[in-house]
């Protein structure tokens, strides 16, 4: 028997102060909120996956290459996201991708939209199909 895997169930992130992080990620994505506890959150993702944070007071920021992707609609919600990171946060994009930065506690993420041609394997995805996102070639 081979192992299958069928996708990503959750990402872990670490932040210096859940309260902010919460507010954060629920501004700049709009993120869904299942479930805290005490030092922790946990976000829906898509429709399969969830984002979860764990608190650790005092945490220094990271600035390795590790990172995890977010996918978004289209070039406007990336345009919306890149201006609230830039504007209201004061976050620098990570050059040379379009919409690369890290959070306030040093998280590298990566916002792509569901039109890069990269993603095209997405189109058997149920939210893909729901979202009526049609590729070059369709």
């Amino acid at each position: 028997m081979s192992v299958e895997v069928f996708g990503c169930n959750h990402v872990a992130i670490e932040v210096g102060d859940i309260e902010k992080a919460v507010a954060f990620y629920t501004d700049v994505f709009g993120l869904k909120k299942l479930d805290e506890g005490e030092g922790d959150a946990f976000f829906k993702l898509g429709e399969h996956q969830f984002l979860a944070m764990f608190e650790h007071k005092g945490m220094a920021p990271d600035e390795s290459d590790h990172h995890f992707g977010i996918m978004v609609r289209d070039e406007t919600q990336l345009a919306e996201v890149r201006e609230k990171l830039t504007k209201k946060y004061g976050l620098k994009l990570v050059p040379p991708f379009r919409c690369d930065f890290r959070d306030p506690w040093g998280n590298r993420i990566q916002v792509v939209d569901l039109h890069d041609e990269s993603l095209i394997w997405l189109l058997p995805y149920r939210e893909v199909q729901k979202a009526g996102i049609k590729f070059a070639g369709d």
